[in-house]
């Protein structure tokens, strides 16, 4: 039984920084990638980071480059999102997902193509 488990969100202040965790259970992380995406307030989903099962690669979203890394741990299955810098605009539900590894790299922007993620935890950048 494949499940992702978020964790780590918060209301913090512009400027600081928060890490979430994505715990993963019934499934092996090497022909996969796992993704970050979050949906904004009267948004819609929007891609935010992958990592590779089968290299360690990593991508971003332009808006989030130099800011956020995606990792996993020691074991492969838990991976995090460490978020520096935040700001309002960051502020969100952010899920993690599972993504069969297929061309043309990862899927950061493909959302469709998850076909398993987590209930979410809520990020709230106010001062």
């Amino acid at each position: 039984q494949v499940r992702l488990v978020e964790s780590g969100g918060g209301l913090v202040a512009p400027g600081t920084s928060l890490t979430l965790s994505c715990a993963t259970s019934g499934f092996t992380f090497d022909y996969y990638a796992i993704c970050w995406f979050r949906q904004p307030p009267g948004k819609g989903h929007e891609g935010v980071a992958c990592i590779s099962g089968a290299d360690g690669s990593t991508d971003y979203t332009d808006s989030v480059k130099g800011r956020f890394t995606i990792s996993v741990d020691r074991t492969r299955t838990t991976f995090f999102l460490q978020m520096d810098n935040l700001t309002p605009e960051d502020t969100a539900r952010y899920r993690c997902g599972r993504s069969l590894l297929r061309p043309p790299g990862l899927p950061t922007h493909r959302t469709y193509e998850y076909d398993y993620w987590g209930r979410g935890t809520q990020v709230t950048v106010s001062s």
